[in-house]
């Protein structure tokens, strides 16, 4: 193993694969600060570019593109509520309020140190367990998705807040707008009010430019401008106190984005929820939450790319795409002959392991470019605001159009941001409404398979092992923290009476 790694640094380390690991990370950062562009996208733009490339060169540096937009994505979540890629829309409930009071620089630091730390332990996994975690992924049919879509939702609990009945509401809203579109069973129009362009359902990107960033922003102009926050550089630098205070949620972020990250189809976007939710249940500063605590920007960035470096295992084993951006790098692997699968590590090893060791290197990369210039990036907000505003309202529109290309985008943002305007300020929370839609369509579809699996019954699930025991932990996850808040509670009193 160590002279396979050994090779694959040889490999990654010419000057040619150097400098397109290098373009390839900084063109992702640039993609991720975009709204709407995502690595999906941008990866997919720049594929045609990589045509001329050696098959090594051409995937190290589209793989950098990938990673390198997880953080992109990171630095508008945290400076102007609005997030670059899907899995960055957790970061932006603490992130922003951090922001907000001056910490922006922190934000980012933690951010990068986060992702730089799980892109090492997922990638140490990666190099140890890729053969057999890509086995045990296999035996993840449709009842075992459908368990792990039923924890996803469980987790619904720790965004909720104080009251969990108005958070379970808004994920049912979250749920009912997943619902619209072609029915995954039928294949019948639902909710489409005969137009063409909600056959394909309400598209996730827009309305997440729409709630956080369009909803903030005219929020904020209701309110009255607000003065820009003038703290001061050191205030902008992540301390030690920080570090220490999220070192446990960047290493429990890391090992569950992974495991999350080899299931195909499950991708970085759960893992950050799962990760924020986890956290806030075991955190002793869960009062912070949702406030600005550091915690809740280092667990999901940590779970986010992790997810991103593990969903390379189902790929790169099996031929699977463990997500969508994945998917088109597979596409771009069978363009430069490379045929993903089990043979793939003993047929090319100098390509798998280069790939690989460029992960290592592109990270290192990333670390040295971000976290010197976090506290330059939180700068930004000494603009005033009232420059602020126009261009982030653009920079919506424009990344909402380049989605599709199409107008249609761009309403489905301005509609979105007057909800997200009225929810803001209703108090409403918005985390239970955006991981229902996110985990909507995932769940009909693995519930669909099931129920053809075991001719329309869903009893198929009590004899597989494995969807008992997700759904025993979504099951805990739901009555532990009323069963613990009840002892705490008899313990006060018994402490109470104790005293008089």
């Amino acid at each position: 193993m160590l002279d396979n790694l050994m090779l694959g640094f040889q490999t990654a380390l010419t000057p040619e694969n150097l400098l397109w690991c290098f373009v390839g990370v900084f063109m992702g950062t640039v993609i991720g600060v975009l709204p709407g562009l995502g690595s999906t996208t941008g990866v997919a733009v720049l594929l045609p570019l990589t045509l001329a490339f050696e098959p090594v060169t051409a995937v190290i540096m589209l793989a950098g593109i990938y990673y390198g937009s997880q953080y992109g994505g990171t630095i508008t979540s945290v400076l102007i509520s609005t997030p670059g890629e899907a899995a960055s829309v957790v970061t932006t409930l603490d992130g922003y309020q951090m922001a907000k009071q001056g910490r922006a620089g922190a934000a980012l630091a933690i951010a990068a140190i986060g992702s730089f730390v799980a892109a090492i332990i997922s990638l140490v996994l990666l190099i140890l367990l890729a053969p057999p975690f890509a086995q045990w992924a296999l035996k993840f049919g449709p009842p075992e998705m459908m368990a792990v879509m039923v924890l996803g939702l469980a987790t619904i609990i720790s965004f909720a807040g104080d009251n969990r009945l108005l958070g379970l509401l808004m994920a049912l809203v979250g749920l009912l707008i997943a619902c619209v579109g072609v029915d995954t069973g039928s294949g019948t129009a639902r909710y489409t009010f005969d137009s063409i362009y909600l056959l394909s359902g309400i598209p996730f990107v827009e309305v997440m430019i729409g709630l956080f960033a369009v909803g903030e922003v005219l929020n904020q102009i209701h309110e009255g401008a607000a003065r820009p926050i003038r703290a001061g550089f050191r205030e902008l630098m992540i301390t030690k106190a920080d570090l220490l205070r999220s070192r446990g949620a960047i290493l429990r972020g890391s090992f569950l984005g992974f495991a999350f990250g080899v299931l195909p189809g499950a991708g970085s976007t759960l893992a950050s929820f799962m990760a924020y939710g986890i956290e806030k249940n075991v955190s002793k500063n869960k009062a912070e939450f949702g406030k600005g605590a550091i915690e809740g920007v280092a667990a999901p960035e940590a779970a986010n790319n992790a997810a991103a470096n593990a969903n390379f295992v189902p790929t790169l084993t099996l031929g699977i795409p463990g997500g969508a951006t994945t998917a088109v790098l597979l596409g771009a692997f069978l363009m430069n002959g490379i045929r993903p699968g089990p043979l793939l590590f003993d047929e090319q090893p100098e390509l798998v392991w280069g790939l690989i060791a460029s992960f290592f290197i592109g990270n290192v990369i990333l670390l040295l470019l971000n976290l010197p210039l976090a506290p330059v990036f939180a700068q930004i907000l000494r603009v005033p605001y009232g420059y602020m505003y126009p261009l982030i309202l653009l920079t919506s529109f424009i990344g909402a159009y380049s989605v599709t290309n199409s107008m249609f985008s761009v309403w489905v943002v301005l509609i979105f941001g007057i909800v997200g305007y009225f929810m803001k300020r209703l108090d409403l929370p918005m985390a239970p409404l955006v991981l229902g839609l996110v985990l909507g369509p995932l769940f009909e579809k693995a519930l669909v398979q099931t129920s053809a699996m075991g001719d329309g019954s869903l009893a198929i699930i009590f004899e597989r092992p494995i969807v008992m025991v997700v759904l025993g932990l979504a099951l805990l996850q739901v009555v532990a923290p009323a069963i613990f808040s009840r002892l705490l509670r008899g313990r006060r009193a018994a402490a109470t009476e104790s005293v008089q």
